[in-house]
């Protein structure tokens, strides 16, 4: 049985859901970001209110709709698209990756993405950057110059601004927030 579940955005997330389908007695044949594949042996019935109970006290549920889908897939690609960038120090054009990914025309999906999402995909996707810079600057110690460069902004002060924009925090304050070393 193939689940296509809304929320899954990085590896965390993967790990949360293979520590929980195992709990209802569900055995995880393949699980990737968007889905979750279970094993047909799985003897024990769970209805599928049961499992979305479980995925959204976990921040996830499940995507029944088509639409729906291709936005969890634009999600995936945008946070394959970031992860990419950090590994690689490359910029990457999220209208190409997005497109490819899916196939389909970039301008048309970002239409989509507007409409069901109530904003648009490149503010989606600034945000996920700067999710991705506060985890960086709490947990690393990275300069913002180079987080900007690793992430493909153009200089440190744009990802300054956005930064502050976005959140109303400096990255001083995020370096604060940083745990000290026992």
């Amino acid at each position: 049985m193939k689940l296509l579940i809304k929320g899954m955005v990085c590896d965390r997330c993967i790990y949360v859901l293979s520590e929980e389908f195992p709990k209802l007695g569900l055995e995880i044949s393949d699980i990737r970001l968007g889905e979750v594949i279970l094993k047909e042996t799985n003897e024990i019935s769970i209805d599928q209110q049961t499992i979305r109970s479980m995925l959204q006290k976990n921040g996830f549920d499940l995507i029944y709709d088509k639409k729906q889908n291709i936005i969890s897939q634009i999600k995936n690609a945008v946070e394959k698209g970031i992860r990419e960038q950090l590994d690689t120090g490359e910029p990457v054009k999220f209208s190409i990756l997005i497109s490819n990914e899916l196939y389909k025309d970039y301008d048309s999906l970002s239409s989509m993405f507007s409409a069901l999402e109530g904003y648009t995909l490149e503010k989606f996707i600034i945000s996920k950057k700067i999710d991705k810079v506060k985890e960086l600057l709490i947990c690393t110690d990275q300069t913002l110059s180079e987080i900007a460069s690793s992430l493909g902004y153009s200089s440190s002060a744009h990802l300054s601004n956005q930064l502050k924009k976005h959140t109303g925090f400096t990255s001083s304050y995020y370096k604060l927030m940083r745990r000290p070393e026992m």
